[in-house]
């Protein structure tokens, strides 16, 4: 599967913080620029996060068949839409898929909502960092609400560990729901 340019020039589509993409047919989104997660939910409307996706990566139905399934903005996004053609270069885009699927599994795995939470910014760090003087700052404006559904914990729960992580120094809360993760906590896991 190939992703065309077809249109010649694709069109840029703008959307809004919190808005919600439009679920197209055999057709991928490719981020641009943003964070959008993608997600889906059990039946009694609890949400479970399937991945976060940035510049560069593709989302779309035709890539996570799950139903119900939701692409939405965590930030102002721009993306294209693009139809799927062949198979050349599906196997990429799955592996990337699949690789961010590991990682976020084996976070969800500890035991203990804080080393979860800190092995999470970790990883939030790696993906959508900013390298400081002081650390990696993570410029995606997650919502303790937003973290909570990442690591299928209560919001509640979350606020209490951000709390224990800021005065033990692991990390400085930003205005705007930013996080700046010290250097010496922060974690990197590839597969």
């Amino acid at each position: 599967m190939t992703i065309a340019s077809y249109p010649p020039t694709p069109h840029l589509w703008h959307f809004d913080n919190r808005s919600i993409l439009p679920l197209r047919n055999q057709n991928f989104w490719k981020i641009e620029s943003g964070v959008v997660r993608t997600a889906t939910w059990l039946e009694d409307g609890t949400p479970i996060v399937l991945g976060l996706w940035g510049p560069g990566n593709f989302v779309g139905k035709t890539l996570d068949k799950i139903d119900p399934y939701q692409i939405e903005c965590l930030s102002p996004v721009q993306a294209i839409s693009l139809p799927v053609v062949d198979n050349h270069q599906l196997a990429g885009i799955l592996s990337e898929h699949l690789q961010q699927s590991q990682e976020l599994t084996i976070i969800r795995s500890y035991k203990r909502t804080d080393t979860m939470l800190l092995k999470l910014l970790g990883w939030l760090a790696n993906q959508f960092g900013k390298q400081t003087t002081t650390g990696q700052l993570i410029d995606v404006r997650l919502t303790h609400q937003d973290l909570a559904d990442l690591l299928g914990t209560t919001r509640v729960t979350i606020t209490r560990a951000l709390n224990s992580l800021e005065q033990q120094g692991s990390i400085e809360r930003l205005p705007v729901h930013r996080l700046l993760l010290r250097e010496e906590e922060i974690w990197h896991y590839e597969i």
